[in-house]
Order: C-alpha cells, then structure tokens, then sequence
C-alpha cells in the first residue's frame, strides 16, 4: 500500500530511497557539509525572488536583480538597507560631490576682482611762504573782499564743486562720485572747519585718512617740523594761535577737482583750489572795523583711492603742495601758518639759515620763499590747475 507523499505508480527505478536517503549522514557530511544557508547567504545573493503577491501583477518577473548600493536585509516588502561597503560608496561619492559644488561656488561668488596693494605711501608736503612785496591793506572782511581777486569767489563749501563724474576702465560711475565727495569733505573738514584752523581740533581731519597715515599725522600734529614728512600745514590749515585768528567765518574758496584711474586697483583725485581767509591780531578787539587783513592759502592736493578706502570713505593723501601769504620768509610754516597783519610792511629778511653741517633731518623746504603779488582789480578768473 502506497503512503501519503509516494507516486501513484511507486518509486521509479533508479531513484533513491526518497527522504531516508537526503538524511543519510554520509550524504550530508559529502556534499553540504561546507554550504550553509543562512542570512548573510541569502542577504550576499545578487538575484531576489519575489514574492507570491508581486508574481501575480503583469508582466511581472519571477525575480529581480539587487542594486550595489543595498544590502541584503529588508526591514519590509519591497525595502532594503544599504549595507556597510554601499554605505561607505555613498558617502565617498557624496563627499566629491559636496567638494565639486564648493568649487563651482566659490568661484562664482568670487570673481576676479583687483586686489589692493596693501601698500600706502606717506604724505610729500612743501610748504612756500609768500613774503608781502607791500604794506599790507586792512579793514572790514566784507570791503576786503569787494576789493580783491576773491570778490566772486563762493563762500565755504559752495566754492568746491564737483566735476562730471564717467566711469573708468575699472571703476564705476558711482566709485568715482564717491571718490569725488571724499576729497570735498576731506578739503572742507581740512580747510574750513573753525576749530581746525584754530588749533584746536584735529579729529575731523584725522577720521577721514587711511589707517596706515594716521601715525605720520599725529607726529604731524605733536611735532611738526619741515623735513618734507611732518608739516601740519601739508595736512591741513592752521594758524598759530599766538600770532592771528580768523576774522570771518565766510572763507571765500575757489578751485577745480579732477580724477584719473592710475591703476587697476587706484583712482586718484587732484584738488587745486584757493582759500582766501580774513584774519586779525589774536591779541585785541575782535570788533575792530578796520583791523583784519586778507590771508591766502592755494593747496594742490592729491589723493588715492582704492576699494577699501572707497568702502570706508578715507583718502589716502599723497602729496601737498601748498603756497600761503602774507607772511615772513624767515618764518617756519610747518607748524602753523603766521600771517603778516594789516599795516605791516615789505619784509627783506629771507628764509631762515640751514646748516649743511648740522646732524639730523634736514629742512627740506629750506631756501623755498617766494613773493606774494600785489592785488589785481576784483572780478579775476577763479584758479585753474597748473599745466
């Protein structure tokens, strides 16, 4: 009689003894021992059979080949977790591509942009008294005025305007306007301000130079002196307190700004302008109707921007060329300027002697005197730059 699991027609010839024969130690020591089919097997196998459930949709496939990237468990149908190396290739080929993103941006945002140099140059000044060639007129500011080449000169800063502002080959119209209004205020703060050309304030100069000239300038200011370096007076306008004060705060002010790219990197600005200041005795009577005397000062300046500077509104002051008068050659302008009052006449002593042989620094202005012109009919141009 046939058992449950036999053949209808029995065992063919041939065949083995059916499962006694798969349970036969000799069997299973000879040809599965070294094959053991657990989860890691199974997890390593490249093909994986679906299920009964995905079989039955159309067109489905009985198996499906498993991706580099995923391991061999599933936390459910259809899902897997990636294994250790697969984890290590993705973070690897994350990497490069996280890298490869920094490149392109970065070179985005940051273009190539000229550099500054880093490099400021110090301040070149020389400062020319103009000795009186006659008596020296006096009497009101405002009949002064009326009577002098200053006549129609502007008053403050309406008499410092600015030129027409174009681009360059690497700065942009509004650099350039920037640039332009930087200079203004550093000749207003410099040239107009009360307190400065008293003596008494330095701050509103300072604040608007380059960082890498504020100690040349404070030397400038402690201890001035003429070696070319170190003149207050190339900085800025100043009257020795000891010897006039300003008589009227409406300084007449006449002059031309240009600009000029001399660099990739550096714009540069040029002033020449003219400043007419009415003075007195610092001792007596500031009322006195007929004791103030007319005093100029012509300052040609330059100075250099770069982008920096441009962001932080300062200057950079290069050099200062400046003639001022009526005072006596024999006097040192680098301190501060000392006027030669109303009713004072023509002086002949020259500029004071300079030793060759002396050690130290040498007056670099020593010898530079020249003579102030008498007075022309009012209405005179206003000053233009020197070819």
């Amino acid at each position: 009689m046939a058992v449950p699991g036999d053949p209808p027609d029995g065992t063919p010839d041939g065949i083995g003894g059916g499962d006694e024969e798969f349970r036969s130690d000799e069997f299973r020591s000879d040809e599965y021992r070294s094959v053991v089919f657990d989860e890691d097997f199974v997890r390593a196998a490249r093909l994986q059979e679906f299920s009964a459930q995905e079989r039955m949709g159309e067109h489905a496939r009985a198996v499906r080949s498993r991706s580099i990237w995923s391991g061999g468990g599933s936390s459910g149908p259809g899902t897997s977790t990636p294994g250790r190396g697969a984890r290590q290739g993705m973070l690897l080929v994350l990497l490069i591509a996280v890298a490869f993103a920094a490149a392109v941006y970065m070179g985005l945002s940051n273009p190539t942009m000229p550099q500054a140099t880093g490099r400021t140059d110090p301040l070149i000044s020389t400062i020319v008294p103009l000795a009186p060639a006659a008596a020296v007129p006096g009497g009101r500011p405002v009949d002064l005025y009326a009577k002098s080449p200053a006549a129609d000169y502007r008053v403050g800063a309406a008499g410092i305007s600015l030129p027409a502002a174009r681009r360059t080959h690497h700065f942009t119209e509004g650099q350039v306007i920037t640039a332009l209004s930087i200079a203004k205020d550093y000749l207003v703060q410099s040239s107009l301000d009360p307190d400065v050309l008293a003596g008494a304030a330095t701050r509103p100069v300072r604040i608007l130079l380059d960082p890498d000239q504020l100690a040349q300038f404070d030397r400038s200011m402690t201890s001035p002196s003429g070696d070319g370096r170190h003149a207050a007076t190339g900085w800025l306008v100043r009257f020795d307190p000891g010897t006039a004060a300003v008589a009227d705060t409406r300084v007449r002010v006449s002059g031309t700004l240009a600009f000029e790219e001399i660099s990739a990197d550096v714009l540069e600005v040029t002033t020449d302008h003219a400043f007419v200041y009415a003075v007195r005795p610092a001792t007596g009577s500031p009322a006195a109707a007929d004791g103030a005397s007319l005093f100029t000062v012509r300052r040609e300046l330059r100075m250099r921007f770069d982008s920096e500077d441009l962001t932080a509104r300062r200057a950079e002051l290069v050099s200062a060329y400046v003639m001022a008068g009526p005072q006596d050659c024999s006097t040192e302008p680098a301190e501060g300027f000392r006027p030669v009052l109303a009713g004072a006449g023509p002086t002949t002593v020259g500029p004071a002697a300079s030793d060759p042989y002396a050690s130290g620094t040498p007056r670099r202005t020593a010898g530079l005197c020249g003579v102030l012109a008498a007075p022309t009919a009012a209405g005179t141009a206003p000053v233009s730059p020197a070819p």
